[in-house]
């Protein structure tokens, strides 16, 4: 299953905190640093001479610390089709078994720039235990090529981490909200259901009615792409309980940042005269861009 024929020294070890890519990891308690062991299934048919030179590579990779995975590159070639085939170790030294879902996964040169990149079921690895390490082959077929090139003599593997999605405050709120308000934003946008790669969603935090009759909204502007997106303008709808709607403006924003997978608040003022019914019922609500 994993045969190979010449292999390729290769002292780059890839490791990442736990924290940053798995959301149940545990605190690391302990800052010694640890060995793996070699982690095959049973039900891996594996020659004897692949294991053993698996569990060399394994000898030969660097410590880790406690809570930390990695991927230490064993051998990379390249086809005759130009797709590469990198064999590597993913070692764990959380203090319990991990199982990884769709994992992307980064070929990188000498000077840490991509040449390929793709994603990977890596569920079909099975749990790794604590302070395990298990092997795997990753295929980069030509069209996960970013950069084409020759076999590099210098590369490594590494997961390509995600941002955890984060709340971002215009300046103005910033130097004028509260700690406590702060502070409960940012449980708010932690616990919001997770977007999709690529999506953008409003999610309504507070609505209500002004003085002068207009309708203050305060929304949630989410962002879960990978890259900043400058709105500005925003045409809004509003609907209370009834489900009818009560109010509809184009927001004007001039150069509004949401930055690449974070959440930024914002509060939406429809005047007087975009409201259309004199009674508004606001124990339920919801408001909407307006395509």
């Amino acid at each position: 299953m994993f045969g190979f024929a010449k292999k390729k020294k290769n002292d780059t070890n890839e490791a990442v905190d736990a924290n940053e890519y798995l959301e149940s990891a545990p605190e690391a308690d302990d800052q010694d640093s640890l060995e793996t062991e070699l982690s095959i299934p049973n039900d891996w048919n594996v020659p004897n001479e692949d294991r053993y030179v698996y569990a060399f590579h394994n000898n030969e990779s660097p410590k880790l610390k406690q809570n930390q995975i990695s991927i230490y590159g064993m051998e990379l070639s390249k086809l005759k089709n130009n797709s590469f085939v990198a064999t590597g170790l993913i070692r764990n030294t959380v203090q319990k078994s991990i199982k990884f879902g769709p994992t992307t996964i980064l070929l990188l040169g000498p000077d840490k720039e991509v040449i390929a990149k793709k994603e990977f079921d890596l569920s079909r690895l099975g749990d790794i235990p604590a302070n395990g390490a298990r092997p795997w082959k990753f295929t980069f077929p030509t069209q996960d090529i970013v950069k084409d090139m020759d076999t590099p003599h210098e590369w490594s593997l590494a997961f390509e981490l995600k941002k955890k999605h984060r709340l971002d405050l215009e300046e103005s709120w910033e130097q004028s909200i509260a700690d406590e308000t702060k502070a409960n934003l940012e449980k708010i946008v932690q616990n919001a259901q997770p977007l999709k790669p690529g999506e953008m969603n409003f999610m309504g935090l507070s609505a209500k009615r002004q003085d002068d009759g207009g309708l203050a909204v305060t929304i949630l502007i989410r962002n879960g792409s990978d890259k900043n997106v400058n709105l500005e303008q925003v045409p809004l709808g509003f609907k209370d309980a009834s489900d009818e709607e009560i109010a509809r403006g184009s927001f004007k924003l001039g150069n509004f940042t949401i930055k690449s997978n974070t959440s930024k608040p914002w509060t939406f003022i429809f005047p007087a005269s975009m409201i259309k019914q004199e009674e508004i019922d606001l124990s339920r609500w919801k408001v909407y861009p307006i395509q």
